[in-house]
């Protein structure tokens, strides 16, 4: 069917350009932004450092352990070995080794100084560089001392640690043995493995990123050519709204922005204020009662505060943007989405003003800032859109049911307690572990906290699932918003 309707006085075809353009930059930009957590993962193979339970023998001169196994981990960077040492001062050198046991060559090896072994002390020996070509392959790690008796560690091992190891693992690989100067032993030495692994995605990422932007632009294509021919679609309806009600929607942002310091004394101040002030006392009663040992605590804590008060704050506005202009909706026409969609975009200039003080106490707290910075834009957009297909359901569901702001109040108390602002998931037990990671807003909070403590890019999975939860969402509260507006004012 042709639309009779005017055509607004933009360019589509330089704005798809530009759309193009803007994802080639894009693309290019987070390939050098990511770095190495596009390419390589910590290690899911990874061996744990087993429980101590006794030890092994006095590593005197001519005593040799001999620890057998396999790894899953496709690039080694570390060993460690747990060691006790009796409680007195110790004298001599001790070495670690690694062979593979294929073709018998050294691939490891350090010597370290026995009297600097502290008890429960770790010896490490970590790589120049990773070395890849060990997954799988059978490896025997050798421990070996010149100490004379009396003055020589002991490394220590565990009993119940070897059965667990040895039951996970998969057809074909090296079982964990452990022999003490050539004699069998029951039990596995305290050691642990720790690497990285390759991601798929980081390996294909220009194939994977090529692919996607053939479909971005056969979508553009086809957009332009409806509009050629005086069609609608999704995207160039969008584009035509925002032209034609642009000033409306500035009027209602600023509104919104301004009507929450109405006749404060403080006035924006507050987006500085308050979550510092909720920083401070999450601060004072999680770091004395809980006693987490979180490093960079708050920090820790104002990116989860500044996260969830963002999603808090829009999605309770977008809740009753529709009721609230009721008389204007009455009277005037607007495209309804308009209202949420200005209510998530007050909030989000509140969002950004908050963001200075968490980078002041971030600096203040000695984290440097680094290029991951840069990417601070993405999981909060996504975070956006996440908030606005939820407001749009919400404040579709106020329209006919107005109970929902009193669930959606006690709805909000549960989310924040599943999210983790002051508490480490580390914290909880896996089967609360696997819930709380299901909550859109972890992903968000710790794509954050990577960007800002950790200093780097999070895995590209979470892109990922930072972007679906994102659109789906939108996509679903779009959805049930446009079926149910036509009925707003039979209930306004």
């Amino acid at each position: 069917m042709k639309s009779n309707k005017q055509q607004p006085s933009f360019n589509l075809k330089r704005i798809c350009a530009l759309c193009i353009a803007v994802y080639v930059a894009l693309v290019i930009l987070l390939y050098f932004l990511m770095g190495h957590q596009l390419h390589f993962r910590e290690s899911r193979g990874d061996i744990a450092l087993p429980v101590a339970e006794s030890g092994t023998v006095e590593l005197v001169q001519g005593a040799v352990l001999e620890q057998t196994f396999s790894m899953e981990v496709q690039r080694l960077q570390e060993i460690s070995v747990q060691w006790g040492t009796y409680y007195r001062p110790n004298s001599g050198t001790a070495t670690m080794e690694l062979y593979n046991q294929n073709d018998g060559s050294l691939v490891l090896s350090k010597t370290f100084d026995v009297s600097q072994i502290q008890e429960g002390g770790l010896t490490t020996m970590t790589a120049d560089e990773p070395i890849e070509g060990l997954c799988n392959t059978p490896l025997l790690l050798r421990v070996y001392a010149d100490s004379a008796p009396g003055t020589a560690a002991s490394p220590l091992m565990s009993v119940s640690g070897a059965a667990a190891l040895n039951e996970d693992l998969k057809e074909g690989q090296t079982p964990f043995s452990l022999t003490m100067n050539g004699q069998p032993a029951e039990g596995v030495l305290c050691f642990s493995v720790t690497g990285e692994d390759y991601i798929w995605t980081g390996l294909h990422y220009w194939e994977f990123t090529a692919a996607l932007g053939a479909v971005i632009a056969l979508y553009l294509l086809l957009v332009y050519r409806k509009w050629k021919r005086g069609e609608h679609s999704v995207l160039a309806n969008a584009l035509v709204a925002v032209q034609k009600y642009r000033f409306l929607i500035k009027q209602l942002v600023d509104r919104d922005f301004k009507a929450k310091y109405k006749r404060s004394v403080l006035g924006v101040f507050w987006s500085f204020l308050n979550p510092l002030l909720n920083m401070l006392v999450q601060y004072v009663v999680f770091s004395n009662m809980f006693k987490f040992d979180i490093p960079n605590f708050p920090v820790y804590l104002l990116c989860g505060n500044v996260v969830f008060s963002y999603f808090s704050e829009s999605c309770g506005m977008a809740l009753t943007s529709i009721v609230g202009n009721a008389g204007l909706i009455t009277k005037v026409y607007v495209p309804k989405y308009i209202y949420p969609l200005t209510r998530i975009m007050s909030s989000m200039v509140n969002l950004l003003i908050s963001l200075i003080p968490l980078f002041a106490v971030a600096l203040f707290s000695g984290l440097v800032p680094t290029k991951a910075y840069l990417l601070l834009p993405i999981p909060l957009f996504l975070l956006a859109l996440f908030c606005l297909g939820l407001g749009m359901l919400l404040a579709a569901a106020m329209v006919f049911f107005r109970d929902i702001q009193f669930l959606w109040g006690v709805l909000t108390t549960i989310w924040m307690y599943l999210t983790p602002i002051f508490y480490p998931v580390s914290a909880l037990p896996e089967g609360v572990q696997a819930v709380v990671k299901m909550n859109p807003l972890y992903l968000y909070v710790t794509f954050v906290r990577s960007c800002i403590i950790d200093g780097i890019s999070p895995e590209p999975v979470m892109y990922a699932q930072c972007a679906v939860i994102a659109l789906v969402t939108l996509v679903i509260g779009a959805v049930v918003f446009k079926k149910s507006q036509d009925k707003f004012v039979l209930y306004l």
